[in-house]
């Protein structure tokens, strides 16, 4: 790995670690207004709305300059977002901007790995990425629960700052300063001299080219069965986020600021798994860990069984371990089949609106379930249920598009 993939990697560890301690600082915002409890998984939504709505146009915005500028403008916009909330606007619409932020971010973050780097590195540089990324996610959301903890919030105002007045304005300047961290390091982002694509203006051949690039990737016989995987992990990966926080205050009897230390179990057990899979895992074997979604869900579904903290942080990093293993192989097949059939941006920003249409119906349905006041444990069961039905039909797919086309053959020369 050359300096510019760490370089890339610093940026999105600091830009992954404020947007997750953004997240915990905004769910207690929500909390001190005394929004309903069905705000919090909302909070998900219009992260991921931006996602879905500008689908089309992100991947050509992000194909048509260097990845490293697109990278630093987009992470500017995740700081007015911040700077929003800063000015007590409401955590609902602050997070939403953010999220446009990072709408435009990721097509840029992972399509420059391939063209900064050659096919058969894909699965260790998402490796890598993912690892790194989830270590983010357990430091941010371990910060963010810090920050919101009354004595921390009390020591942090010690520090005499002008127009720094309260615990919250203090939280989200320390996140401000790591998106400009993150910023600072899109600087510095090599550009990898591939010649880019002039953003066309016309907002109706951006659909028409999106439209195009989807089906061509669902038609796709490789590229179905990672979509379809990546699709349903992230969208059950986001809600797993609330269920977690809302299941340690039944189960377990948590508050927010533990709470999230035990999101942090699933997410180092996703680091750990990222890591074995880009080390175990070469990009033509990575069809072989298709049934572990299945395993995933099974996991999911003993939480309703576990009332003691220690055997809770064992399951959850279990759970995150399978997680990071089998979804690293699929992130970088995905990425394989859409650079060769549309380019780095384009397939990138299908992967996201197809992932994120997912996080917003099931994070959705969730905000629902929880207004419904439906049991913790009964949701936790649907959702398991969900998925391994879900990944047992995507497995018996694959095995039949195997039988009859026998598409591992295409990864042959990999």
């Amino acid at each position: 790995m050359n300096l510019g993939f760490y370089i890339i990697m610093a940026a999105q560890f600091f830009s992954a670690l404020a947007d997750n301690a953004l997240l915990i600082a905004a769910i207690a915002a929500l909390r001190d207004m005394q929004a309903p409890e069905g705000y919090e998984p909302l909070l998900k939504t219009f992260f991921t709305a931006s996602y879905v709505l500008l689908a089309a146009f992100v991947g050509a915005y992000a194909d048509s300059m260097p990845k490293g500028r697109v990278m630093f403008i987009s992470n500017a916009i995740k700081i007015f977002g911040c700077l929003l909330m800063f000015a007590d606007v409401h955590p609902l619409l602050a997070y939403a901007v953010v999220g446009l932020g990072a709408a435009a971010y990721s097509p840029a973050k992972y399509g420059i790995l391939t063209e900064l780097l050659p096919h058969r590195l894909l699965v260790v540089a998402n490796g890598w990425i993912e690892g790194l990324t989830v270590l983010a996610i357990i430091l941010g959301t371990a910060l963010g629960g810090l920050l919101v903890k009354p004595e921390i919030a009390e020591w942090l105002l010690t520090i005499d700052l002008p127009h720094v007045e309260t615990a919250a304005e203090m939280s989200l300047l320390v996140i401000g300063v790591l998106y400009l961290i993150a910023a600072i390091f899109n600087l510095y982002v090599p550009n990898t001299g591939v010649a880019h694509r002039m953003l066309k203006r016309n907002p109706l051949y951006l659909l028409h080219d999106f439209n195009h690039c989807l089906r061509l990737l669902w038609r796709d016989k490789l590229g179905q069965i990672s979509l379809a995987v990546t699709t349903l992990f992230w969208g059950v990966g986001a809600t797993t986020q609330f269920i977690v926080i809302a299941w340690a205050a039944e189960a377990l009897g948590l508050d927010l600021t533990a709470a999230t230390l035990l999101q942090g179990a699933v997410a180092l057990g996703v680091a750990v798994g990222a890591v074995l899979a880009a080390r175990m895992i070469s990009l033509r074997g990575s069809l072989k860990v298709i049934p572990l979604g299945v395993a995933m869900g099974v996991v999911l579904l003993s939480m309703v069984f576990v009332h003691h903290v220690a055997v809770a942080v064992i399951l959850l990093i279990l759970l995150g371990v399978i997680s990071g293993f089998f979804v690293v192989p699929m992130n970088a097949l995905l990425q394989h089949r859409g650079h060769i059939l549309m380019g780095a941006g384009h397939s990138i920003a299908v992967q996201n609106f197809n992932e994120n249409l997912s996080i917003l119906l099931m994070t959705g349905i969730y905000a629902l379930l929880m207004m419904l006041q439906l049991p913790i444990n009964l949701i936790i069961v649907l959702f398991a249920v969900m998925i391994i039905v879900s990944m047992f039909f995507i497995w018996q797919h694959h095995l039949y598009n195997q039988r009859r086309f026998n598409v591992a053959a295409q990864l042959e020369d990999v």
